[in-house]
C-alpha cells in the first residue's frame, strides 16, 4: 500500500487534502471520545513537520446540520486551524493558496452535501483543485463510496495514511485466526449487518447474534417480541433459524411502561421492549469464550444510548478478563470499551465498524481499491 510516509522530505509546500475520519461522539460542544481522534494526531503532526499545506476533511452525524466545530476544538488543545463553513466557497483557492507551511485547515460536515454521497464528479473536481496529494486517513469510512473516498483518487496523486495501513495489515491476521472462534455481532439495522451473519456462519464456529438484530430471529422463531425493533420487511432468514452456529440470546432485559424485567426468551409480553441481554445469557457467551481462542465482535448487545449497558459492559470485562484473542470494531463498542478504561486489555480496537466487516469479508474495501487501482 502507498503510505504517505514514504514522500518524507518531498511534502514541503505540498497541499496535501487529508481525509480523516471525524465521526465521533459528540455532547453539545464537546467530543466526549477521542479514541479515533487520538489514533490520528501523529498523522496531522507528521505533515505539519514536514511543511505540508493541511486541509482536512470529513464528515459528522447522519444530518446536514451536525457540525465539526466541537472537533475543531478538540483539534485546537494540539494545533492551530482555520475553520470553514463551505468547501465550495470560490474564496477558497485564495485562502488555500496564502496558506503557510504546516498551516491547518478543517472544513465542515461533508455529508451536507449531497454531491459528496452521490460522488458527483464536477463536486469531486471542485476538492481536487484545492490540494495537490490525496491522503486518505480515514480507514472507518473507507466502505462508502462518497467522493472524498472513491471520487479524489481519481485526479490527484494519492496514498494512505499509516493508521488506515496499520488497521488493514492487523486485519489480515483474521485469514489465519484460530479456531474455535465466535464472532459477536450486536446493534441494529439486520438488513445491513445480515451479509454478515451469512458470511460469518461460513468463516466461524460460532456467531451470536445479539441487539436488536436478534429481535427478527425471535420473531420468526414464534416468540413474542412486543413493541420491539424489528425489521419490517421479510429478510429471507428462513435457512439460518436452525444454524447449530448461530447463539441468541437466551434471556432478555425489557422495558415495559416504566419498569425493567429480565425475562425468558418466551415470556416477553406484548408491551416490552427488547433492550438488552440478560444475565443468563453473559454466562453463556462467558463458557463460549472460555472454549475459544478467538473473537471478533462489533456492535453493542444492548441499547446503550438508552441506558441499556450492562450486558456489553459485562461482555468486555469478561474478555478483558480472559486469555481469548480480541478483535474489536465500531465506534459504538469501542466507546463502551474506552469507557471502562480497558482499551488496553483488546489485541485490536479497530476505528471502524461496517468497513472491518466489510474488509473481513471480502478481503478489500472501495476506499482501497480507489487507490490501488488508480
Amino acid at each position: 500500500m502507498k503510505s504517505i510516509l514514504e514522500q518524507k522530505g518531498k511534502l514541503k509546500g505540498k497541499r496535501v487534502l487529508l481525509r480523516l475520519s471525524l465521526n465521533v461522539p459528540v455532547n453539545e460542544e464537546n467530543v466526549i471520545s477521542d479514541f479515533k481522534l487520538k489514533r490520528i494526531l501523529p498523522t496531522i503532526e507528521f505533515l505539519r513537520n514536514e511543511g505540508a499545506k493541511i486541509l482536512i476533511l470529513g464528515y459528522i452525524g447522519r444530518e446536514k446540520i451536525d457540525t465539526l466545530r466541537p472537533v475543531e476544538e478538540y483539534f485546537k488543545q494540539f494545533f492551530n486551524l482555520r475553520f470553514i463553513e463551505d468547501i465550495l466557497d470560490e474564496e477558497n483557492l485564495n485562502i488555500v493558496s496564502s496558506m503557510a507551511e504546516g498551516e491547518v485547515i478543517l472544513f465542515e460536515n461533508l455529508r451536507k452535501y449531497d454531491k459528496e454521497i452521490d460522488n458527483d464528479i464536477e463536486f469531486t473536481k471542485k476538492i481536487a483543485s484545492l490540494g495537490d496529494i490525496y491522503v486518505n486517513e480515514a480507514f472507518p469510512d473507507s466502505h462508502r463510496e462518497y467522493a472524498s473516498i472513491i471520487g479524489l483518487p481519481k485526479f490527484m496523486e494519492s496514498y494512505f495514511g499509516p493508521v488506515f495501513i496499520q488497521e488493514i495489515e492487523a486485519l489480515q491476521d483474521i485469514k489465519k485466526m484460530i479456531s474455535p472462534n465466535i464472532f459477536v455481532l450486536g446493534g441494529d439495522k439486520l438488513k445491513t449487518k445480515l451479509p454478515f451473519v451469512r458470511k460469518f456462519v461460513e468463516m466461524a464456529d460460532f456467531v451470536f447474534v445479539g441487539g436488536s438484530l436478534a429481535n427478527d430471529f425471535f420473531k420468526l422463531k414464534g416468540f413474542e417480541v412486543g413493541k420491539s425493533l424489528v425489521s419490517n420487511e421479510d429478510l429471507g432468514l428462513d435457512d439460518l433459524l436452525d444454524n447449530k452456529k448461530i447463539i441468541l440470546p437466551i434471556d432478555l432485559v425489557v422495558l415495559n411502561a416504566d419498569e425493567i424485567f429480565t425475562r425468558e426468551v418466551d415470556e416477553v409480553l406484548k408491551n416490552d421492549i427488547i433492550l438488552d441481554a440478560g444475565p443468563k445469557t453473559i454466562k453463556l457467551l462467558e463458557e463460549k469464550i472460555k472454549q475459544s481462542k478467538f473473537i471478533l465482535w462489533n456492535g453493542p448487545i444492548g441499547d446503550y444510548k438508552r441506558g441499556f449497558i450492562d450486558a456489553t459492559n459485562s461482555l468486555i470485562k469478561v474478555i478483558a478478563d480472559s486469555k481469548i484473542e480480541s478483535f474489536v470494531g465500531g465506534g459504538d463498542t469501542v466507546f463502551c470499551i474506552d469507557k471502562l478504561g480497558l482499551a488496553d486489555k483488546f489485541d485490536l480496537l479497530s476505528t471502524g465498524g461496517g468497513s472491518m466487516l466489510k474488509y473481513v469479508c471480502n478481503k478489500s474495501l472501495v476506499g482501497i481499491d480507489a487507490i490501488t487501482n488508480n
